[in-house]
């Protein structure tokens, strides 16, 4: 293992309630009433994929730009104002992975300017050599994209790469890269089928990297 790439929503920080709410508020303030439930399903998707679903399904008018536009604005100002910390045991982790000159990176579906808004905010800067969005790729989970080209950006084959998901369609990404994976059951991203992961964890903190 020469490289660990992080997810970032329920991985880094607990922000998958927070998305959940601006999520609910986003389609209440378009007349669309949909369930957490039904909501769960796009956890670890990007906006773009999400937003092009339900604007399809539901039938609103609104460009997904401008949806994609509104609903990042609102997100990122919650972060910003939260008092949400890193999940217990990231610090510590990645200032284990420096120690060891272990690169770690980001790939998230979420937008590169929510990830750096996050990122600043817990001043983590230092310990990420590169961070990759899934809104950059062609396709964002579960395909591999945001994965391949995060590999592609350390220099390090897919094969020595570890990933750290707590979604679906995020072990489904890293699996389909032909990366190792460890699934971490964050209970506040839903009801997510991790099983495909290599190993599970109930705590940031059980991981060690040697």
């Amino acid at each position: 293992m020469k490289a660990v790439i992080f997810d970032m929503d329920g991985v880094i920080i607990d922000s998958e309630p927070i998305h959940l709410e601006v999520d609910i508020q986003t389609m209440k303030d378009l007349d669309c009433n949909i369930s957490k439930e039904e909501l769960n399903k796009y956890v670890g998707t990007t906006n773009e994929y999400m937003f092009t679903d339900i604007k399809n399904r539901y039938k609103i008018n609104k460009s997904i730009e401008e949806i994609i536009s509104y609903r990042v604005e609102i997100a990122k100002r919650k972060i910003i104002k939260s008092d949400l910390e890193p999940i217990e045991g990231i610090r510590e982790l990645l200032k284990d992975l420096k120690n060891k000159n272990i690169p770690a990176a980001i790939a998230s579906s979420s937008p590169r300017d929510f990830i750096e808004v996050v990122v600043s905010k817990f001043r983590l800067n230092d310990y990420f050599s590169y961070i990759v969005s899934g809104e950059e790729v062609a396709n964002g989970k579960p395909a591999p994209d945001v994965y391949i080209e995060t590999a592609k950006k350390l220099g390090i084959p897919p094969k020595d790469c570890i990933v750290i998901e707590d979604s679906k369609n995020g072990v489904l990404a890293a699996k389909a890269a032909s990366m190792n994976c460890i699934g971490f059951q964050n209970i506040n991203s839903g009801d997510q089928d991790l099983s495909k992961a290599d190993f599970i964890v109930k705590s940031i903190a059980e991981i060690r990297i040697t």
